[in-house]
């Protein structure tokens, strides 16, 4: 890193060209951030939630998934998980990768560019069919691309320096291995979709997966991909947020060898054993993170609004509850109602209140920017978000099983709170990024 001149002596010429360099290059990483938030949004809002919205609006009045093609469903899940979770997440990665070179662009935006394309082909061709046969290997074939392209990124950064200066004795703190570990399961997910995309093109006459293949890609991308990265993040930006004490090592350890251990158990075709170990996993980090206990000072609220802690916690109490929901559904499910609702429990409960809590502390300063537009909408975006999937997760069961037949009515509200929480949290992070520095005047 380039050292600034003190006070006392001369600034030179060279001294000053060189921070204006520095400065360059960190406008430059925000606006590249920036273009992934607002490519996450898209997806977010309109080929995700609103596409989710349809189908469990048609899921609803037919009772049952009736006429509905399976490619919608799948159309739906790619453009969350890839077009939302991972754009977002790419973005903070290049982000937070030291800014070397004439230009910090080049490889984020090439990547930029192939991961955007290859989310929107893939709900092109899912959707409309439109000449899917090449359109689903291409946008597979970009996607590799991108995440390799991160990875290639990554692989430049220099190993973290021990207290004597040596790199190759310092070992890597516990939150990085955990979103290593969720990197690869993100770069296995890619891997994955990329090898069956290309078989569904030469062999099959759907343009989806078969079920079976199916349960086990989703268990690749929740438990493989999103939840080691959100634990990772958690153990690193929690302890300051919360004022709480830092995770404890050895249940953080146990609880990402439970995940590991579940998502291998998932995909080698073995889903009670997966499921046990996906359960004890979501209860131990928990402990592990010390949610638990008292806090020894204040949050860190300021910018947002001060429910922040209780939503945070809230998420994990979610992931426990997809957790507990997919052993009962490994056990006992008949008509695909308990595996929905668990998934629900683990993608909107935890990971999205995880995104609507955090982001509005992160996101606006990562751009350089004072704080959220509005905190009411954090909160009223959050309130929407929990109180749909409460509905969304206790009625699905009860419907999908035979249960209740009151519960088909209460599916379409869970997804209009849904995406009414969706389409607020989009418009204040929008509003956040145009007002700029002139968000932190604005009162909610």
């Amino acid at each position: 890193m380039a050292t600034i001149p003190a006070f006392d002596q001369p600034v030179t010429g060279a001294a000053l060209g060189e921070n204006a360099a520095i400065i360059a290059r960190e406008r430059q990483k925000s606006l590249m951030l920036r273009a992934w938030i607002a490519s996450g949004l898209f997806f977010m809002a309109l080929p995700g939630t609103l596409l989710g919205f349809s189908n469990l609006m048609a899921i609803s009045a037919h009772h049952g998934l009736g006429t509905l093609p399976a490619a919608w469903m799948e159309g739906h899940g790619h453009a969350q998980m890839f077009g939302w979770i991972g754009s977002f997440i790419l973005g903070i990665g290049f982000y937070s990768q030291p800014a070397h070179g004439r230009s910090v662009l080049r490889v984020p935006l090439s990547c930029y560019v192939l991961w955007t394309s290859g989310v929107a082909m893939r709900w092109f061709g899912n959707i409309y069919g439109w000449h899917w046969r090449a359109l689903l290997p291409i946008s597979a074939g970009f996607e590799l691309l991108a995440v390799l392209l991160f990875l290639y990124a990554a692989s430049h950064h220099k190993l973290p320096e021990s207290s004597d200066g040596n790199r190759a004795k310092a070992p890597m703190e516990l939150w990085m291995i955990s979103v290593l570990i969720g990197t690869a399961g993100l770069a296995s997910a890619v891997i994955f979709n990329s090898v069956e995309c290309v078989r569904l093109a030469l062999e099959n006459g759907l343009r989806s997966f078969p079920h079976g293949l199916d349960q086990k890609y989703l268990i690749l991308l929740g438990w493989g991909f999103v939840v080691p990265v959100v634990w990772g993040f958690s153990a690193r930006w929690l302890p300051s947020f919360l004022a709480i004490s830092k995770p404890s090592a050895r249940w953080f350890r146990v609880s990402l060898l439970l995940d590991i251990a579940g998502v291998l158990s998932g995909v080698s075709g073995l889903p009670k054993p997966a499921t046990i170990l996906f359960a004890l996993g979501s209860v131990t980090i928990g402990i592990a993170l010390r949610l638990t206990e008292r806090p020894h000072g204040h949050a860190k609220t300021q910018g947002i609004h001060p429910s922040f802690p209780t939503f945070i916690r809230l998420a994990y109490a979610w992931i426990i509850v997809a957790g507990s929901m997919s052993v009962w559904a490994a056990f006992m499910d008949v008509r695909g109602g308990i595996w929905g609702a668990s998934r629900h429990a683990l993608t909107v409960g935890f990971a999205a209140t995880m995104v609507f809590a955090i982001g509005p502390r992160i996101l606006p300063h990562f751009a350089g920017i004072q704080r959220i537009f509005s905190t009411r909408l954090m909160f009223l975006s959050l309130v929407c978000l929990q109180t749909g999937c409460l509905l969304r997760v206790s009625s699905e069961p009860l419907a999908y099983e035979g249960l209740a037949s009151f519960a088909w009515k209460v599916l379409p509200v869970s997804g209009m709170l849904e995406l009414s929480g969706v389409l607020l949290f989009a418009s204040n992070l929008t509003a956040t990024f145009l007002l700029g520095r002139r968000a932190f005047a604005i009162e909610s």
